[in-house]
């Protein structure tokens, strides 16, 4: 199983690191593991979170995750320089992984699934908001 850790991921630029820190830890099915970025943002409620919680579907034969991402857009009042969240861009994935299959052909679909996520056809096509056509 794996182990609670910071995550480091490259921001935009693909050139420098922002780290998730970790916050909780899962304590079980259904409970969320939590990350968020601690060096964005001026208090934890204009951070980017994110949180990844597994349990089993409902016929027990496959594991289901659930990530959810948060990505808080701020603005800062010029008068009183008080900072608040405007809008937050959601991002959630869900995956169901049936207990039968082989540890490889898993290996081989979260990969390629997750590949062509951080492909440019589709990263470009969520920065703008429409799919290709």
């Amino acid at each position: 199983m794996p182990q609670m850790a910071n995550i480091t991921v490259k921001k935009a630029d693909g050139t420098t690191d922002i780290v998730y820190t970790a916050l909780t830890p899962s304590s079980g099915d259904k409970v969320s593991a939590q990350w968020r970025s601690e060096t964005a943002g001026t208090a934890a409620s204009l951070r980017p979170t994110a949180e990844l919680r597994s349990t089993f579907n409902g016929p027990r034969d496959a594991r289901r995750l659930e990530f959810s991402y948060q990505y808080p857009y701020t603005v800062t009042d010029s008068t009183t320089s008080t900072t608040t969240v405007k809008a937050r861009i959601p991002m959630t994935l869900v995956a169901t992984v049936p207990t039968e299959i082989a540890d490889t052909v898993v290996a081989e679909a979260i990969n390629q699934g997750f590949n062509l996520l951080k492909s440019s056809l589709i990263l470009d096509s969520f920065k703008i908001g429409y799919a290709p056509t």
